[in-house]
């Protein structure tokens, strides 16, 4: 029986041929699905509890982001230690968009050097969407402490070393670490108070068990109107409209201090760059919002809307800075 043979050369040709047509449609598949995108539902998680300044953003800004994408985005809550289970949550979901985290200060800079070791990597697990948000926080004490500027309050710090207590919601919040970086830059010694959330520390706080801490507006600005709290000083590099008179760290004598919890977006790395585009757009959307801006604007937080490649720098710069404030006061959280 006659048998046809195909010449080597022909078989390799094919072959060239056929791998060359799988990678085109490989190439060719995720461009297609970030072209239907979204499809269904996108799912935010807030790795706070419900009630939160964070919960209160996410659910703000999730309906105009809902607007702009064609889809409901529903937020889901995953708290718990220093915003890592949500993170992790995040960061081991599929890269398809439909996954999002809202994480913030500590889950981008602050966590790498708080534990020895992290279930997710921030700067290779997560793909930056878009810095969100910054929050004010403002130095806050008692009525009955004896100091009523940020200048007074150093100054009694120095005179009785290690005497005064401050509050915060947890170690390695922002509030702790902003008042670190206070601690180290005017070189006085304070007693830190850790309580479990913002709530339980605010109480003490109001009931003078301890004079003072750094709290954002959206907890204390009820207290500080009824004179409750009275405000010392303002973490940021700017005053806040909502509180004209309270004069900046800086203003007060710490040049270059600039403190705030900040926000931003993610998904996990290797999602498709045109669905991080998606949602990056459905943020600006909203950021853009002049009645959902006001909203935030009256808790003291100041929209961040930019690039992915604006926030993996500025993720790059906090994390140095917070590492060495974290360093050097030798905070541990394992």
């Amino acid at each position: 029986m006659f048998k046809q043979t195909i010449p080597p050369k022909r078989i390799g040709a094919a072959l060239i041929s056929l791998l060359a047509s799988l990678l085109s449609l490989a190439v060719l598949i995720p461009v297609a699905h970030a072209q239907d995108f979204p499809a269904r539902p996108v799912r935010l998680v807030v790795p706070y509890p419900p009630g939160g300044g964070s919960d209160y953003f996410a659910r703000t800004v999730s309906v105009k982001m809902a607007e702009s994408l064609g889809q409901q985005v529903v937020v889901e809550n995953k708290p718990g230690a220093s915003t890592i289970i949500g993170a992790e949550l995040v960061a081991k979901s599929p890269a398809d968009g439909y996954t999002v985290l809202l994480g913030d200060t500590a889950t981008y800079a602050a966590n790498s050097s708080l534990f020895k070791s992290l279930p997710y990597d921030p700067q290779r697990d997560l793909a930056p969407i878009s810095l969100t948000a910054r929050f004010a926080l403002v130095l806050v004490a008692h009525p009955s402490a004896p100091y009523n500027t940020l200048r007074e309050f150093i100054a009694a710090a120095k005179a009785a070393p290690g005497t005064i207590n401050y509050g915060s919601p947890g170690s390695g919040s922002p509030h702790h670490l902003a008042m670190e970086l206070l601690r180290q830059a005017s070189d006085i010694t304070l007693v830190h108070v850790p309580y479990k959330g913002g709530g339980p520390a605010a109480q003490d706080l109001l009931a003078g068990r301890i004079p003072l801490m750094f709290l954002d507006l959206t907890t204390m600005s009820q207290q500080l109107k009824a004179g409750r709290l009275k405000a010392l000083a303002v973490s940021l590099d700017r005053r806040l409209s909502a509180l004209p008179d309270i004069p900046t760290v800086a203003e007060a004598g710490i040049s270059g201090y600039d403190a705030s919890a900040w926000q931003g977006l993610s998904v996990p790395a290797g999602t498709p760059a045109a669905i991080i585009a998606r949602l990056n757009a459905a943020f600006a959307f909203a950021a853009a919002d002049a009645p959902t801006r006001q909203k935030l604007a009256d808790l003291g937080a100041e929209f961040l809307a930019g690039t992915p490649d604006e926030m993996t720098a500025f993720i790059r710069s906090e994390t140095a800075k917070w590492s060495k404030t974290i360093r050097t006061a030798n905070i541990s959280l394992d």
